[in-house]
């Protein structure tokens, strides 16, 4: 007598399911902590040079939109992935602004700095 091939259909979808719950977490975890790097760089370092805030805006409003296109309102894997992602990449544009390094004597840099008079 064969196995029946029926009998091991509940633990293949079982572990197709689990599959897919790891799945979504992956980027669930990945895209917030590799943005949450960015942020403490730019903190830590009080300097966001060579960071583009039209960039992080951009990422933000895409991440946005990816919740919505998604349509998973109610999955923390959705949330936390993709609106997560987007509060963290408006802290980075925040920061940015903040940590923007200026240069002396530039009139186009963040704000403009004199040179100091020389004596």
């Amino acid at each position: 007598m064969g196995m029946d091939p029926t009998a091991a259909q509940p633990v293949v979808a079982q572990a197709h399911s689990l599959t897919f719950i790891l799945l979504g977490w992956v980027p669930a975890l990945i895209f917030p902590t590799a943005t949450g790097l960015q942020l403490f760089a730019i903190i830590h370092k009080r300097c966001a040079q060579g960071v583009s805030i039209t960039a992080w805006t951009l990422f933000a409003l895409a991440n946005i939109c990816l919740f919505v296109y998604t349509e998973k309102y109610g999955e923390i894997e959705s949330i936390v992935g993709t609106l997560g992602t987007a509060f963290l990449n408006l802290c980075i544009v925040v920061a940015a602004i903040r940590y923007r390094k200026t240069e002396v004597g530039n009139p186009n840099s963040a704000a403009r700095v004199e040179a100091p008079a020389e004596r």
